[in-house]
């Protein structure tokens, strides 16, 4: 099994092949080691084999990794299935939400006010380009100013930097963004499901 440990100072990648639409390509940050190794572990046990991505949205994000989204019945609400449990929160200042970032799901609100992370549901940020007034006002809101490569980032290639500091980023797209714009655009229903199964496999590039 590969552990965060074996992997050394390289950061692993891992294969998304999206049936009907062609692979994406993405790195884990070897700095967020908890997200980083549940997430190999999975692959490799082949947990993500058949799911689907879920919740798409246009200009924001696709979600994926709901294991009862497995052979789901046309229309069957998604989003909700865990590995039965958590994974703390790993959200640093250095990894933020631009296009192409992968970050974990979670529970919002009250009943978890420690951020912690779905153990297998993630999303892929599609997200679209900001303005400097824009990023000004999540700022002020937050409390929290954004880095110089964070503004560039959201400036020039997009993301939805809203969610900065609220979810944990823990790697990033590095071939394939043009199949997550294609998945971000498909026709949907009202719970944000594609109307059309959006399936996938994954593997460990070796």
């Amino acid at each position: 099994m590969l552990t965060f440990n074996s992997c050394g100072d390289k950061e692993p990648q891992v294969i998304i092949t999206v049936e009907n639409y062609g692979d994406i390509v993405i790195k884990l940050y070897n700095d967020t080691p908890i997200h980083q190794e549940n997430f190999l572990k999975l692959v490799e046990e082949g947990f993500y084999d058949g799911l689907l991505f879920h919740r798409v949205i246009k200009d924001f994000m696709i979600q994926g990794g709901d294991p009862n989204s497995r052979d789901a019945a046309a229309g069957a609400p998604l989003g909700s299935g865990s590995n039965g449990g958590t994974l703390e929160a790993e959200i640093l200042p250095n990894r933020f939400h631009k296009k192409g970032a992968l970050a974990a799901a979670r529970r919002g609100g009250p009943s978890n006010p420690e951020k912690r992370s779905s153990d297998c549901q993630f999303y892929i940020v599609q997200g679209k380009p900001a303005t400097q007034a824009e990023l000004d006002n999540i700022a002020k809101r937050s409390g929290k100013e954004m880095s110089p490569e964070a503004i560039e980032a959201y400036k020039t290639i997009g993301g939805t930097p809203f969610l900065d500091n609220e979810y944990t980023v823990f790697g990033e797209v590095v071939s394939g963004l043009e199949i997550v714009d294609k998945i971000a655009t498909v026709a949907k229903n009202r719970s944000d499901r594609p109307d059309v199964d959006v399936k996938m496999s994954m593997k460990i590039k070796k």
